[in-house]
């Protein structure tokens, strides 16, 4: 089967039973799977220790390779397991923390309040973009990818938000992981590339080592380096 047509029929797939499993909790699109989060349901299983086997944080930070003085929002921020991962690093960086979940902004809050990590700022965010107050050095997506919807359109916006040789780093499940999202919501690579290519970007980096999730690093194309 051609690589055109495979990418066709994943992202057209439809699973009944982890369509119907995702219908109770919001609803799902062809492109993108809308779900709501409760915060204080989800931390016990974002924040599980046993994640971290296969998330492998403190690799995906250092590989982010950030320099003190700079700045990093984390889109799709959840319940804080990469923002007061980041916040803690030794590059100490100014960490935006958004989420469109009312409940999860009042979690971060409270726990950055609570670990004292005054270098955090939690933001609400809107379907349409983060609302960062500021452009970044780096934007952290984990596991959120797939639940933006119009991604054209907003990482065309989201370009505004990025310091000159800014970056979008992209982790999201491969379509053979164990866990994630229904399958149709798991993309192959091709399709991370083309859509960041329609929106703009250029890939300058792509990492293999986490086992069940992609790793992109983007770029805004054609923009000069600072």
């Amino acid at each position: 089967m051609h690589t055109k047509t495979y990418l066709l029929a994943l992202c057209l797939l439809v699973v009944p039973n982890a369509v119907g499993q995702a219908a109770e909790h919001g609803q799902s699109h062809a492109d993108h799977m809308e779900k709501h989060f409760d915060a204080e349901e989800s931390a016990p299983r974002f924040d599980d220790p046993a994640r971290d086997a296969w998330q492998l944080p403190d690799q995906v930070i250092a590989t982010l390779n950030l320099k003190r003085g700079q700045s990093v929002a984390d889109i799709g921020a959840g319940t804080g397991y990469f923002t007061v991962r980041l916040a803690k690093s030794n590059a100490s960086p100014k960490v935006y923390a958004s989420d469109i979940e009312p409940s999860m902004v009042m979690y971060l809050r409270e726990r950055a309040a609570k670990e004292s990590l005054d270098n955090v700022m939690v933001i609400q965010a809107s379907p349409d973009g983060p609302n960062l107050p500021e452009p970044v050095d780096l934007i952290l997506i984990v596991n959120t990818y797939h639940h933006i919807g119009d991604r054209e359109t907003y990482f065309r916006k989201l370009a505004t938000s990025l310091k000159a040789g800014g970056q979008v780093a992209i982790i999201d499940f491969k379509p053979d992981s164990p866990v994630g999202p229904p399958k149709e919501f798991r993309f192959l690579p091709e399709l991370f590339q083309a859509e960041m290519g329609k929106a703009g970007y250029k890939l300058t980096r792509r990492h293999h080592f986490l086992p069940r999730q992609e790793f992109f690093v983007f770029e805004v194309a054609g923009r000069p380096s600072p």
